[in-house]
């Protein structure tokens, strides 16, 4: 039996039949798949770093680390599941009802997750044929191909890349602006700092460890996140929190961990924690800001030389323009930290060297412009920008951010507009009126509302009439907010098109379903280093792609080919020609400079190494000299107050910091007399949002009777009856879950916490997965995004406002549903 017999035998037993039996291939099966592979030890790369693995008869038998990663993530033990695993889109696979109707099928029926096996020739044309109607019948402002996410690494083979080049040669599109992370703070940041900060190196990690006298982390929580990278991980920002943790051993350095919970950073570094009512951290901040201002703390000589409109914001600081001083002991009452405490605060932050650290859920939340504002207002009162181990930083947590870099060049990207003189088949940049880029987050907005006007960062945005929607290497049925809603919206659509390794969500609610080899199935190449940039990687092909995946490239050329444009795709070029061009124009970038030996040696070798960074200040220059280094705020100064935001006469972004109050609020605040638990839906321990989630056996590892855990307070679980390891149902208005109970001190009462990144699994009233599509459907292994609300931040960013999130638990009674999200479709033969 050839391999492609050998895979459509055993690809017709691989997923639930309409008799609901389910037969999945055992892990041999799949892996034999790949016999006639070279065995031997190859390098490679991930988000969760380098890596070296060995085959064994053409399948993938040891990961071990890069040798140069000393501090290699536990996720190591995941990376084998990331291929072989029951989630993998095995072939072509189109929506059952939409086979049969195309764009006038039943779109109630989307998420039933009855789907019928396609051959890819069929596929790709039902692809270019949605494409076709879309563009003939409404224009680009029928089509939403824009949404992208963390993609897998490597620059050859970037899914959006390839995915955006391919559409963009048949037609125009709706694009986002800004990304979920860091939506409203890279939106805030240049009317303050003059950059969106968030992704901006930050100052090294040895000047901090020298000359910190204290570290302020602040809803951040480094040791966890920074497991993972944009590129290919070095981790070496461990070896530097490793010299912090013996620094605050031994008294030379004071951090203290601003947070609702006890944070991993936290327990490892053996730090201080202080406790501060969650979506309250402004009012916490003003309180340091008037202590400061009250005791004459604060350093005038640097505001007045480096910063712009203290004066505007003083008299809301003192109260004499809302009649209400924002005092330590005002600033009590919200955030439930001390008066004293807040005291020692200001004088804590002023006494020395003070570096304060920010995290990115701060920012998630309703206004969640005015915390990242507002800390650099106090960062500006304690006169220490651009000072080395003092200032603010935005990033210590993300991708290696404060670890030197090299300075060498990095390799380009496979490209993902369209080449020069080159024009689409549909040439129409006729968006009727609407608006052809919408903030990333509105896009449920948009489908539900086409045609509303909204404001956005100073403009108007009318929302497109969206019909079809193309995802590649992208989920937002994880990272989007409110499954229930999105439901809605996904019945109003007429197609949707998703390329990806795994059956996620929203495969589960699309049309078409294309399958994506993962990238060890691949060859490529990646920065070793987001920030680092220590040197280039060879990704090495592991195995050959499992069933009828295929790379990115290769699926795209063929897309390209169906539309007579396959060579102006490909420039004419295989994959090798492009990872030699890639590699070739990075050497001559960096020729005299860092040495690079010729393509065939470096891929033999697996890496080019560029050498270690110099520190480095952010920052310095601005303070050596604002004049000739000027900020890239309308007034090159650090601006307080901000008269192009006040222009835009926002009612919830005023031209300076301000505590506003959120529409959910824990501890007394708004909704929670009927939903009192606020819930933390931040980054997980043990994966990349939901990269990860589907490697089966890792995921037995933490999960609670196959459950996402969901981490209680003991109080709260007493108070409702619930032992650590019960199934416990946690719902509002806007849905339900189900979760395996942890039960732990480290979170405080009124708090529960479910990590994002949790697949989506509903399942129907009767239990079953068909009935996923039900408006409040159960899920079945607990997505906090289940639950959260669907909300901008503000009419300023417009971004995701996940933090801002009220539920009530229960332990859940009654025959527990199985997991659905993990198992694949209902395969139905026609």
């Amino acid at each position: 039996m050839n391999r492609r017999d050998f895979l459509k035998g055993l690809a017709a037993t691989s997923y639930v039949t309409l008799s609901g039996a389910s037969v999945l291939a055992p892990l041999n099966a799949l892996a034999s798949t790949g016999a006639n592979a070279n065995d031997g030890w190859l390098t490679t790369g991930s988000h969760f770093g380098a890596f070296k693995m060995k085959r064994k008869n053409g399948v993938i038998d040891q990961v071990i680390p890069f040798d140069r990663d000393q501090y290699p993530t536990d996720m190591i033990n995941g990376i084998k599941g990331l291929v072989y695993n029951p989630s993998r889109v095995r072939y072509p696979m189109v929506r059952l009802d939409f086979l049969l109707n195309g764009h006038k099928s039943d779109t109630s029926q989307r998420g039933d997750f009855r789907f019928v096996r396609v051959t890819w020739d069929k596929a790709l044309s039902l692809f270019k044929d949605s494409l076709d109607e879309v563009q003939t019948k409404y224009g680009p402002s029928g089509l939403h191909a824009g949404q992208t996410g963390w993609r897998a690494t490597g620059q050859l083979h970037s899914c959006t890349s390839h995915m955006q080049r391919a559409v963009g040669m048949h037609g125009n599109f709706i694009k986002k602006i800004g990304d979920y992370s860091t939506g409203a703070g890279q939106t805030i940041m240049p009317y303050v700092l003059g950059s969106t900060e968030v992704y901006a190196q930050g100052t090294s990690w040895p000047l901090i460890l020298q000359e910190s006298n204290t570290i302020i982390l602040w809803s951040n929580d480094p040791y966890k996140n920074l497991q993972v990278g944009w590129n290919a991980e070095t981790h070496e920002s461990f070896a530097y929190l490793a010299q912090l943790k013996e620094k605050v051993k031994q008294g030379k350095i004071r951090v203290i961990s601003i947070d609702p919970v006890v944070t991993k950073t936290q327990k490892y570094l053996g730090c201080e924690q202080l406790y501060v009512n969650p979506q309250t951290d402004v009012a916490l901040m003003l309180g340091i800001a008037h202590e400061m201002v009250s005791q004459n703390l604060h350093d005038k000589s640097f505001i007045e030389g480096y910063s712009l409109g203290f004066d505007q914001f003083l008299p809301y600081l003192m109260g004499e323009s809302d009649g209400v001083p924002k005092t330590p002991e005002w600033a009590s009452k919200i955030c439930g930290v001390s008066q004293e405490i807040i005291r020692d605060l200001a004088k804590v932050m002023t006494a020395g060297r003070t570096q304060i650290m920010m995290g990115w859920c701060i920012q998630r939340q309703q206004h969640g412009e005015q915390p990242y504002w507002m800390a650099a207002v106090l960062a500006t009162m304690i006169g220490q920008i651009g000072l080395p181990g003092g200032g603010i930083s935005y990033g210590h947590h993300y991708s290696g951010i404060g670890v030197p870099s090299s300075g060498a060049a990095a390799p380009g990207a496979f490209p993902r507009n369209l080449d020069e003189g080159q024009k689409p088949l549909f040439d129409n940049n006729d968006f009727k009126g609407a608006s052809s880029t919408i903030p990333v987050a509105r896009w449920i907005d948009a489908i539900l509302e086409p045609g509303k006007t909204i404001e956005a960062n100073g403009s108007k945005v009318t929302y497109p009439d969206i019909k079809m929607m193309v995802f590649s290497g992208n989920n937002p049925w994880n990272h989007h907010q409110d499954r229930n809603r999105m439901k809605r919206a996904f019945h109003k659509l007429e197609c949707v098109v998703t390329i990806d390794t795994n059956w996620t969500a929203t495969c589960r609610f699309s049309d078409i379903v294309l399958p994506a080899c993962t990238t060890f199935e691949r060859n490529d190449l990646d920065v070793y280093g987001s920030y680092a940039n220590r040197g280039i990687l060879a990704m090495q092909k592991m195995v050959e792609p499992l069933y009828e995946s295929l790379s990115d490239f290769e699926i795209f050329t063929r897309f390209a080919t169906l539309m007579g444009k396959g060579e102006q795709y490909t420039r004419g070029m295989s994959e090798f020609d492009w990872l030699k061009k890639l590699y070739n124009d990075c050497k001559a970038d960096n020729d005299g400079n860092f040495a690079m030996p010729d393509f065939d040696t470096f891929w033999q070798q697996g890496y080019v190494h560029f050498g270690e960074g110099e520190p480095w200040t952010r920052h310095a220059d601005f303070r050596d000299d604002p004049e000739i280094n000027p900020l890239g705020t309308p007034s090159g100064l650090i601006e307080i107050f901000s008269r192009k935001i006040a222009q835009f006469n926002y009612d919830d972004c005023p031209g300076h910091p301000t505590w506003i109050e959120k529409t959910e609020r824990s501890h007394g605040g708004p909704g929670s007399d009927k939903h009192p638990i606020w819930l933390q839906s931040c980054h997980p321990d043990h994966r990349l949002h939901s990269q990860m989630c589907e490697s089966e056996q890792y995921r037995a590892t933490y999960t609670v009777q196959g459950r996402e855990p969901v981490f209680l307070n003991p109080l709260d679980a007493k108070q409702r009856g619930i032992k650590d390891g019960d199934i416990v149902r946690v719902f509002n208005d806007r849905g339900q879950l189900l979760a395996g109970a942890v039960v732990s001190n480290r979170f405080p009462q009124g708090i529960v916490r479910i990590q994002e990144g949790a697949w989506y699994g509903p399942v129907g009233k009767d239990g079953s997965k068909q009935g996923g599509n039900e408006i409040g459907a159960l899920c079945s292994y607990g997505d906090p995004n289940t639950l959260t609300q669907d909300i901008g931040t503000s009419k300023l960013a417009q971004a995701c406002s996940a933090y801002t999130c009220l539920v009530e638990f229960e332990r859940y009674q009654g025959k527990v549903p199985e997991v659905s999200s993990f198992s694949g479709p209902i395969e139905t033969l026609i």
